[in-house]
């Protein structure tokens, strides 16, 4: 592979990665205060369920379906090629918006949970897009591909979310409607300008029986990536009740409306684009990995901390500094993943690491909403202690760590 053809992949990549990111971004501003409005729309009063127990529901299947279909889908792009399994994942993701827009229509709330569930479940491409990041080392370096990537995917949340909060006026369905449209430009950018590139490995077994014998999940069995994946559990459990429930908390706390908590969101997602951009990758090479991640771990606890004591004209500071320090463990434990474990599999690593993400974001969606019945500071209390308790179970020495791979 040429370096020009390298940085023509990795282009491509990230459009695709910003214009999909929007896309799944476009709708969460408008779901907190959406399902907490009181109106009587039955998608929001379903079964005389509390609408903060609907809400942590609708938030836990769309990232329920990440969990099962990066689980599946980033290791059939290393049997089956990256583009092919792309575009057919892309295809369900424009089918998923369009049918969410129409249960919301309908307001049927088991519609949209399943619409979400199918959507999520196609998004679980993440993971073959990071796979094609790292793949183009040496010709790019991983960690500042992956930086790119990662300030595109910001770039997203950033675009999404401000296009969200002003959507909502037209209509709760419009911003999945202009979701589907931003992933249909996605699938056309992949098709024609992607390469074909052939499988990492290939296979001979039939799609069902690769799928349950080569799975993701099945890296669990080696101790050493086991034992690694400990800290990124407890510590997405942390994340996850953040990003979940700030949108709740700022609602609850300060009576912000979606446009208020769409700015909030720009105000993270900027400084996660500027640091993943300039100097994210710099830092674990100046001061060493482990110190880079769990370092930003305590200070991204201690801003939600902080966060939960101010008025609301302070808020924006310390939550705009948490996408800082966020952008920076989003460059660093992915990179470690790649280095010591790439050899499984970059697609099945990084589906891995994309799975328990979502396990968690599932589990916190609706352990979230429980302790959200207390009140939405304790759920926000709850994700500062559980990003500190990460800190401590991260052991792993660095020796250990080199050694991981003659273990696997």
């Amino acid at each position: 592979m040429e370096k020009v053809q390298a940085r023509l992949i990795l282009a491509t990549i990230m459009l695709v990665s910003l214009l999909g990111t929007a896309g799944i971004a476009l709708p969460y501003p408008i779901l907190s205060p959406y399902f907490m409005s009181g109106g009587d729309d039955p998608l929001i009063n379903f079964g005389g369920i509390d609408p903060k127990i609907l809400l942590g529901i609708a938030l836990a299947t769309y990232p329920l379906g990440i969990l099962i279909g990066s689980n599946i889908i980033g290791s059939l792009s290393d049997r089956y090629g990256r583009k092919s399994i792309l575009i057919y994942s892309l295809i369900g993701s424009i089918l998923g918006y369009l049918v969410t827009g129409w249960a919301i229509q309908q307001s049927s709330f088991i519609g949209f949970i399943t619409a979400r569930l199918i959507t999520g479940f196609c998004e679980g491409n993440i993971s073959v897009a990071r796979a094609i990041a790292v793949e183009l080392h040496p010709h790019i370096d991983r960690g500042r591909s992956l930086s790119l990537l990662y300030a595109t995917v910001y770039g997203g949340w950033l675009v999404g979310p401000l296009a969200g909060g002003y959507l909502m006026p037209y209509g709760i369905e419009t911003p999945f409607y202009i979701a589907a449209i931003a992933v249909l430009l996605s699938l056309i950018l992949v098709f024609f300008t992607l390469p074909d590139q052939p499988p990492q490995k290939r296979s001979t077994l039939p799609l069902w029986q690769e799928i349950k014998s080569n799975h993701s999940a099945t890296l669990l069995k080696i101790p050493a990536i086991r034992h690694f994946f400990i800290y990124y559990f407890i510590y997405t459990l942390g994340i996850n009740a953040y990003y979940e429930f700030y949108p709740l908390w700022l609602v609850e706390s300060y009576s912000f409306n979606s446009k208020e908590i769409a700015w909030i969101t720009v105000a993270i997602t900027l400084l996660m684009v500027l640091v993943s951009s300039t100097i994210a990758e710099k830092i674990p090479k100046k001061i060493g990995e482990k110190k880079a991640l769990l370092g930003g771990n305590l200070i991204f606890a201690g801003l939600i901390i902080v966060a939960t004591f101010l008025d609301a004209e302070s808020v924006y500071l310390p939550l705009a500094l948490t996408g800082a320090v966020i952008a920076v463990i989003n460059i660093v434990f992915p990179a470690m993943l790649s280095e010591y474990f790439g050899h499984h599999g970059q697609g099945k690593i990084m589906g891995l690491q994309v799975s328990v993400f979502c396990f968690t974001n599932v589990v916190i969606a609706i352990g979230g909403s429980i302790v959200a019945l207390i009140s939405a500071t304790t759920t926000l209390w709850l994700a500062a202690a559980l990003i500190v308790l990460s800190v401590f179970l991260f052991q792993t020495p660095e020796k250990q760590l080199k050694n991981s791979t003659v273990e696997a």
